[in-house]
């Protein structure tokens, strides 16, 4: 089996594990931090909106099953992009729309599906695409935050109805449950 990852942010980080967490192909979802300039931050320090990271998730996934276009599509389609340092009520930088490249062929893929997602949003999208310089790991209460945790508040309130039109819309592309 072949290997690939792709690191996104969009918001929670525990929104978008939820959601890929579910597609075949995905192998792993693990929520962590990049894009700042704090060795190793936690998640305190990222929430001080002063380490620079983005809270993101490094999706590891097999590229025979999954494309990495089509994780790019799932991205913009189960968030806002158009929406600048803030998903809903989480802002700050921290929560920024953001997709970390990993090489040149990953560039110009996100920059291409970007332009094809463009039409479907009312306002511009603000998504940043950027180089992966360090993907940073969350704490390990973070991992699987969505699935050990549905009773709470953000989770029931927030990520629950994510994930349901998440599962509508992609329910081809589900893993079997």
């Amino acid at each position: 089996m072949t290997q690939a990852t792709a690191v996104f942010g969009g918001g929670c980080f525990w929104c978008m594990e939820a959601v890929f967490s579910e597609l075949k192909g995905v192998l792993e979802v693990l929520p962590g931090y990049s894009g700042g300039h704090v060795e190793n931050p936690t998640y305190e320090q990222v929430c001080t909106d002063q380490t620079g990271h983005a809270e993101v998730v490094q999706v590891t996934y097999d590229p025979e099953v999954v494309s990495y276009e089509d994780l790019l599509r799932i991205f913009f389609s189960t968030h806002d992009p158009t929406t600048l340092n803030r998903q809903g009520e989480d802002v700050g930088t921290q929560y920024r729309s953001v997709i970390f490249y990993a090489s040149e062929a990953e560039r110009q893929a996100a920059e291409k599906i970007k332009a094809e997602m463009a039409p479907l949003w009312d306002d511009p999208i603000v998504t940043e695409i950027v180089p992966l310089d360090r993907f940073w790991p969350a704490e390990e209460y973070h991992r699987d935050y969505f699935r050990r945790n549905p009773q709470q508040t953000y989770c029931s309130l927030v990520i629950a109805p994510k994930v349901a039109k998440f599962r509508k819309a992609f329910a081809e592309r589900l893993k079997a449950r």
